[in-house]
């Protein structure tokens, strides 16, 4: 049994401001020609003998996106293991470990862990090298998988391989080509950088790996004992909620916070190397973004409603209105909503630190898209001013709000198109396209939709107070506090 990984608690800052904290990257559509997610397609494109369903763990305010994504792709079996807050890829892996021998009752199942948001455009290498590995996982190695470089890259950690793992052997011609680690290198400078690709024994750290869940667990008893103990402990108080394994935020807290690489691998003399040749990137940053997209003839990837005159080597995105340049070269163009990004290409990794400076301000563009997503659905913001707030509201057929109320404002729900069923105070009632209903101050509410086709509303809210934690939950199904 070859149990899928995909960590998914990422925020993919570099990527803003289309991807954001509430929002990351993972779950956007971000390669070109396809309508599946970062996240869907790290699922999608496995396609190996033994392959049982995934093991998903992420940051616990994204798990109703998460499930939305893995019904889509009819992954109705998958264990969602819900993170409070972030412990790293050492803790991850135990985690993920733990449930294979309590939940999928198998010590001896092979984990392939995968971050969620890498593009891989070589499907069958990328499956060719898992089948491969889990030969080599299954005698108890630790396998990483090794992406062969074409450029002198500074922005991976590197490892250096040694001699092969069956050199002076009669070698099978099913067992993969592999290599001892002589050494895990960190982000070089350029000119180092240089002298890895030159050298040809060097491979970058992709993040994947490969072991079996007994192999793991024993390995951490031997390297990082008290990373292992208090993921128990976690994992031993945690609750499993709908599609959820939530793990418990205070014993969960107490777990160091460490990377798998550091924990086990550059300690343990199980770990090998396979060489992995698929065209992969990890789409880190918009640079590696245009380096993956379709180029037009002057080297510009062009995104959404765009004219350009005299540009080269640019990434250009629009989500909302024509971006038009002209004489200007080597730019990151991206416009959403409520916000516009401009950035010379070559300091892709900048974007970083200018979300650092949002926080710093206490802005929210780095938090939330102006529309938003619930598990119900999603609101948009259309306006706002001194004591009022618009928003197109979007409710999923068979989907309901939570029964609720506001100690700061009213409401005004204006169905647009779909059938509302709607609780106001002791009322339920039904509301049809151009109908209305007023929610005044205190009053106990919900918004349903019974109906087959997707009910959009118009809420105009008036009051003292508009902000979204001025809810007061008295029942909901999705057990939201």
């Amino acid at each position: 049994m070859i149990i899928p990984v995909i960590l998914s608690g990422g925020s993919g800052t570099r990527l803003w401001p289309l991807s954001r904290e509430g929002y990351p990257k993972q779950f956007i559509p971000l390669i070109e020609g396809s309508d599946e997610s970062m996240l869907q397609q790290t699922l999608s494109r496995l396609d190996v003998e033994g392959l049982a369903a995934p093991i998903i763990v992420a940051n616990q305010n994204h798990r109703f996106r998460i499930a939305e994504q893995l019904n889509e792709l009819g992954l109705k079996d998958s264990k969602i293991l819900l993170e409070p807050l972030g412990r790293n890829t050492a803790p991850a892996a135990i985690m993920s470990a733990l449930v294979a021998c309590e939940q999928y009752n198998n010590p001896d199942a092979l984990l392939l862990i995968l971050p969620s948001d890498h593009h891989i455009q070589n499907a069958k290498a990328l499956n060719a090298s898992v089948a491969q590995a889990a030969k080599l996982a299954a005698t108890g190695k630790h396998v990483l998988f090794g992406i062969t470089p074409t450029y002198p890259a500074t922005g991976f950690g590197y490892i250096e391989s040694g001699a092969p793992v069956y050199e002076g052997e009669s070698v099978d011609a099913q067992l993969p080509e592999a290599f001892h680690i002589q050494a895990f290198k960190e982000k070089p400078d350029e000119a180092t950088a240089q002298t890895f690709l030159e050298a040809g024994h060097y491979f970058w750290n992709s993040g994947m790996f490969m072991m079996s869940a007994r192999t793991l667990l024993e390995e951490a008893s031997m390297f990082c004992p008290e990373v292992l103990e208090a993921s128990r402990l976690a994992f031993a108080s945690a609750n499993e909620d709908l599609d959820f394994i939530r793990l418990d935020k205070e014993t969960f807290a107490n777990i160091p916070s460490i990377s798998i690489d550091y924990a086990i691998m550059e300690r343990t003399q199980k770990a090998v190397v396979i060489p992995l040749d698929a065209q992969w990137s990890d789409v880190g940053n918009w640079s590696s973004l245009w380096e993956v997209s379709n180029k037009d003839g002057d080297s510009n990837a062009t995104f959404g409603d765009t004219v350009l005159h005299n540009v080269n080597n640019s990434l250009v995105m629009s989500q909302t209105a024509l971006v038009a340049m002209c004489d200007v070269d080597n730019l990151l163009v991206i416009q959403t909503k409520d916000a516009v990004l401009i950035a010379n290409r070559d300091k892709a990794e900048s974007v970083k630190l200018l979300v650092d400076t949002l926080k710093a301000q206490n802005r929210n563009e780095h938090l939330e898209h102006v529309k938003v997503y619930r598990p119900w659905g999603s609101y948009e913001n259309i306006v706002e001013g001194p004591g009022f707030k618009a928003k197109r509201i979007t409710v999923k057929p068979k989907e309901k709000l939570s029964l609720q109320m506001h100690h700061h404002r009213a409401e005004h729900w204006i169905v647009v198109t779909g059938t509302a069923k709607v609780t106001n105070g002791e009322k339920v009632f039904l509301l049809s396209q151009d109908e209305s209903t007023y929610i005044p101050i205190g009053q106990t509410h919900r918004l349903e939709n019974p109906g087959m086709i997707p009910l959009e509303l118009i809420e105009v809210q008036s009051g003292s107070y508009l902000e979204e934690d001025d809810i007061v939950r008295f029942e909901d199904v999705y057990n939201r506090a």
